[in-house]
């Protein structure tokens, strides 16, 4: 395994990190156990989890991938050997908050934090992310559709500090260690940093957005700052969902996968998107390479991500998945993948 700082904390994370959201859903509470034993033996020590999981989320399910890591932190009395993340739900989610809207303040902070630990039967969290912003955003396809001109800007930077206070006074008590964003924006990133700057309060660590071979929109402008300013991706969907492994390509829904049992808009499934899945796996054929390694490998490869975010719903998913830790992409491949890119530089 290899390991990359996470940001100034100090902290040695595995540049795989696991993701979890399918459990409670997808799997099995013994399925995860057996997810979480098989990646911390093969050095993983960085677990990505969310108070919202498992996805599809639900208000039935909410809350179960956090309680199953807390039950496999109990049987094996491991806590300090991982470095945990786990995220607060952003609005429009009311099953899981709707107090002012669902929006991230200091109540919702606090009741987040104690709801997750309990949860996770610890005492504390690594890492501790915003899931998404407050104010309007452009993941999730609707980059199409983003309209931030009606943003109050200071009524944002309000609330970011007030995030900030929130967030230092759960660091202070011990219940959180770092703190980190997600699905954000270079300003966004830039106006956490410059704040915590000013007031000595605790800095962006890392920064987790949606990043493979079919998404690029992290390049450059938030790669840049991602990379100068120490606060590293940590690379949600490197796989596009489970795209780039071609199985969903005319049409197909296997039994037990994801896009079979969620009803969400498939924001991926378009023609642009099949045809640049089909290009990168004709790529990978070309150079004698697994798809899906490939696709981790170009992730693995990129100075400004921290973390490359793996889930997997079956273990020979998963062990494939770890072992593209292991290939190493040739000039020849990158050349290919860049012909690619430009042909479909942004296919969903």
């Amino acid at each position: 395994m290899q390991y990359r700082k996470l940001g100034r904390t100090g902290l040695d994370v595995s540049l795989l990190c696991l993701g979890t959201m399918t459990w409670g859903r997808q799997n099995t509470e013994s399925e995860g156990h057996e997810q979480m034993d098989y990646a911390a033996a093969k050095g993983i020590n960085f677990f990505d989890t969310a108070e919202m999981y498992p996805i599809p989320p639900t208000a039935d399910t909410q809350g179960r991938t956090e309680e199953i890591i807390g039950t496999w932190f109990k049987a094996r009395k491991n806590r300090d050997k991982i470095i945990l993340a786990s995220k607060i739900v952003g609005p429009g989610m009311p099953w899981v908050r709707d107090t002012d809207g669902g929006k991230i303040k200091r109540a919702a902070i606090l009741e987040a934090v104690e709801g997750s630990l309990k949860r996770l039967q610890t005492d504390y969290i690594d890492l501790y992310q915003l899931h998404w912003p407050n104010r309007p955003n452009y993941h999730w396809s609707k980059q199409w559709n983003f309209h931030p001109q009606d943003v109050d800007i200071n009524a944002e930077r309000d609330n970011f500090l007030e995030v900030l206070q929130t967030i230092d006074e759960c660091v202070k008590a011990g219940k959180l260690r770092h703190f980190g964003l997600s699905n954000e924006s270079a300003w966004g990133l830039m106006q956490y940093l410059d704040i915590s700057t000013k007031h000595n309060l605790p800095r962006v660590a890392s920064i987790q957005n949606e990043y493979s071979l079919t998404m690029r929109l992290f390049e450059p402008d938030l790669a840049e700052i991602a990379l100068f300013e120490n606060a590293g991706l940590l690379a949600w969907s490197p796989l596009a969902g489970g795209m780039l492994s071609g199985k969903y390509l005319g049409g197909g829904r296997p039994q037990g996968s994801r896009w079979s049992i969620d009803h969400r808009p498939a924001h991926r499934d378009t023609p642009q998107a099949n045809a640049a899945v089909k290009a990168y796996i004709d790529v990978a054929k070309k150079h004698g390479l697994d798809a899906c390694q490939m696709a981790l490998a170009f992730v693995n490869s990129k100075p400004f991500v921290t973390a490359n975010i793996i889930g997997a719903t079956t273990m020979e998913q998963l062990k494939t998945n770890i072992d593209s830790i292991n290939v190493k992409l040739s000039q020849e491949v990158l050349a290919d993948i860049d012909t690619v890119y430009r042909q479909y530089p942004m296919p969903y």
